[in-house]
C-alpha cells in the first residue's frame, strides 16, 4: 500500500517513512504544500499524512484542493496545532483524522492502518501486466505458476511500474521516489535494483519487461516475442 507523508519537519518525515516502510507500506515523502498536491493529483494513495503548517501552501489548502479535485484517498492531519478549533477546522474541511504533535511513532502506524483498512475492499491486492502479476501482500511476483519474493526496494520499484505501465520513469525520479530526496544513496543504486528486477523477471519466465528508453528512463512493457 502507498503512503504520502507531507511534512516539513525533515527528521519527523524520515523517522515516519522509516517507520511506515517496516510495516511494509510503500512510502513518498515531500516536503511542502506545493509538492504534496503535487504528488496527490498524479499518484494513487491509500493515505495520506499531512502537515498543517508546511511552505508553499498550508496543509488545509492542499486538502480543499485535493478534495475538490476528487481526490477521496483517507488524510490523517500531523501537526502542532492542537487546540480544539483548529482540530474542528481540519475535520470539517474534509480531513479524516487529526493527530497532534508530539506523537508516538506507533500511534501514528496504528491510526494509517486503521485508515487504510476503509480502503481495502476498493484496493485491488494483485497487480498484473498480461500473465505477469504482482501480489502486494506477499511480495510476491509471478507469471503462470512460476513465482518469485521481492525485497523491499524491488517491491516498491515493481509496484511503481505496475500501478502505471508504459509509463517511462527516468532515473532520477525513481531515486526520488524509492529512496526518497534526502537519501544518501547514489544514483547507480537506480540501475542496480533495475537489473535485479530484469533477473527475476527472467526467472519466472515473465511476459513483461523492463525497457530501457534510451535518454529517458525505464518503463514497464509487454514483452517481445
Amino acid at each position: 500500500m502507498r503512503i504520502l507523508i507531507a511534512e516539513d519537519e525533515v527528521e519527523i518525515a524520515r523517522a515516519l517513512k522509516l517507520v511506515l516502510e517496516r510495516n511494509k507500506y510503500t512510502v513518498d515523502v515531500v516536503h511542502n504544500g506545493t509538492d504534496a498536491l503535487d504528488y496527490i493529483l498524479l499518484s494513487s494513495y491509500d493515505a495520506i499524512v499531512l502537515d498543517i503548517m508546511m511552505p508553499g501552501m498550508d496543509g488545509l489548502a492542499v486538502l480543499e484542493q485535493a478534495r475538490r479535485r476528487g481526490v477521496a484517498a483517507p488524510i490523517l492531519f500531523l501537526t502542532a496545532k492542537g487546540e480544539i478549533e483548529d482540530r474542528v477546522a481540519g475535520l470539517n474541511a474534509g480531513a479524516d483524522d487529526y493527530l497532534p504533535k508530539p506523537f508516538a511513532t506507533s500511534e501514528v502506524v496504528a491510526r494509517v492502518k486503521a485508515l487504510t483498512r476503509r480502503n481495502q475492499a476498493y484496493a485491488p491486492s494483485v497487480l498484473s501486466l498480461g500473465g505477469t502479476q504482482l501480489d502486494c501482500n506477499r511480495y510476491e511476483l509471478s507469471c503462470r505458476g512460476r513465482a518469485v519474493m521481492l525485497n523491499n526496494k524491488e517491491y516498491q520499484l515493481m509496484d511503481l511500474f505496475f500501478r502505471y505501465p508504459h509509463h517511462v520513469f527516468s532515473s532520477e525520479h525513481l531515486m526520488e521516489k524509492i529512496w526518497g530526496p534526502d537519501s544518501e544513496a547514489e544514483i547507480d543504486v537506480v540501475w542496480t535494483y533495475i537489473g535485479f528486477l530484469r533477473k527475476k523477471l527472467k526467472q519466472i519466465e515473465a511476459d513483461a519487461e523492463l525497457r530501457t528508453v534510451r535518454g529517458a528512463g525505464y518503463s514497464l512493457e509487454e514483452a517481445k516475442c
